[in-house]
């Protein structure tokens, strides 16, 4: 989990563009694969910005489709509302190459949407006439950096130059994305990771060891007297459980389980849990306000490029700020990709995002595609 993939029991990634650099998270070895020449096309899984984010630190192209769109059968879950697995690759054409493999209703994940699956590859490559572009006026504001607004912005002329006609929006309710999703996320982490106790699933603790080490306190308290300790000391059911559990999970995933048991505890779910349920409504209906003016909204992916490994570490919510353009996708179920639209003067690549209504996938394509086709920063590629 985490917006650079420094959190992974398989070792931290590094960005092919500049390896003292993150490439995004939490599928940022999905998205180092692809800018890397070892894969031509990757998936990922988008909970809050995790296919996105990586798709505009390594610049490359990355889809996170509406919510139902991918099943989710066979996905390790963490936030059940919000994930959703998504193609990774070079350009548009192959997203949707991807996509449409992929795509399609499954019996065997109930959320998996029972709508038809349009021909991705068919139809990716023909341009949208009368395309029409919203800007939220809430994703230029403070924090985004110089070099990434004047990339993005530098994007939306090239659409324009392809007739697109532009116009300024708000999202009013975007505000509170990040602090409604990070009690919404936690929460459901907090219930669906609470089924890896070391009896059905995946990693237990060394069952011997832990046996020994219990024998051993209780020889030391019954030789010292204590008959409280005694009795408050562990089973070995619980033991294997918290042994399990404290090793199997690294810090940022139990620092998630922590602050989600915290939001669902009596006295406290309905201040933060239920509350953040309601805006959580409201960012939908702003986006169902938006899409009724506009086919699609353009805006920067990232506030910056990729920032440098260990750089955010000691500082949590600086790291969860990097999700603030992505996380209101997830919320409202719309879909959203991200195309690479520039490079920063230290070499590191910029994203544009763009997002639809629900399961407008094909449109995401076209202009994604349409302004492939005018542009070439999709094809640069780290020496």
């Amino acid at each position: 989990m985490g917006g650079s993939t420094e959190n992974s029991a398989f070792k931290k990634t590094h960005n092919p563009w500049a390896l003292g650099r993150t490439p995004g998270g939490s599928s940022g070895g999905a998205a180092a694969c692809v800018a890397g020449l070892m894969a031509p096309l990757s998936i990922g899984t988008d909970t809050g910005g995790s296919i996105r984010q990586p798709a505009s630190f390594c610049g490359v192209t990355g889809m996170k489709p509406t919510y139902g769109r991918v099943s989710r059968y066979g996905l390790v879950a963490f936030a059940s509302s919000l994930d959703q697995a998504g193609p990774l690759a070079k350009t548009a054409e192959d997203v949707a190459l991807l996509l449409e493999a992929v795509a399609g209703h499954d019996p065997c994940d109930s959320t998996s949407a029972n709508v038809p699956t349009p021909s991705y590859t068919a139809s990716v490559r023909q341009p949208l006439q009368g395309l029409r572009l919203g800007i939220a006026r809430e994703h230029f504001g403070d924090g985004l950096d110089g070099e990434v607004d004047a990339s993005v912005r530098e994007a939306i002329k090239v659409f324009e130059s392809q007739g697109a006609t532009v116009r300024e929006l708000s999202l009013p309710h975007s505000k509170y994305a990040i602090a409604t999703y990070y009690i919404i996320a936690p929460c459901e982490a907090s219930s669906n990771l609470a089924r890896y106790d070391g009896v059905h699933y995946g990693y237990r603790t060394d069952e011997k060891a832990m046996l020994a080490e219990l024998a051993e306190e209780r020889k030391v308290l019954e030789g010292a007297g204590d008959r409280a300790k005694l009795e408050a000391l562990d089973t070995s059911l619980v033991r294997m459980y918290r042994k399990t559990r404290s090793e199997g999970f690294g810090a940022e995933v139990k620092r998630r389980i922590m602050l989600g048991s915290y939001a669902l505890s009596a006295g406290y779910y309905d201040a933060y849990y239920v509350k953040a349920l309601k805006v959580r409504r409201l960012i939908r209906e702003d986006y169902d306000a938006a899409f009724k003016d506009v086919d699609l909204i353009i805006g920067p992916t990232t506030a910056t490029p990729a920032f440098k490994l260990g750089e955010m570490n000691e500082d949590p919510l600086a790291m969860y700020l990097q999700d603030l353009y992505t996380v209101s996708a997830n919320l409202a179920g719309i879909a959203a990709i991200s195309v690479p639209c520039g490079i920063s003067k230290s070499g590191l690549p910029i994203g544009l995002q763009l997002q639809a209504p629900p399961f407008e996938e094909e449109r995401l394509l076209r202009a994604a595609h349409m302004f492939q086709q005018a542009t070439d920063w999709h094809t640069k590629r780290p020496n």
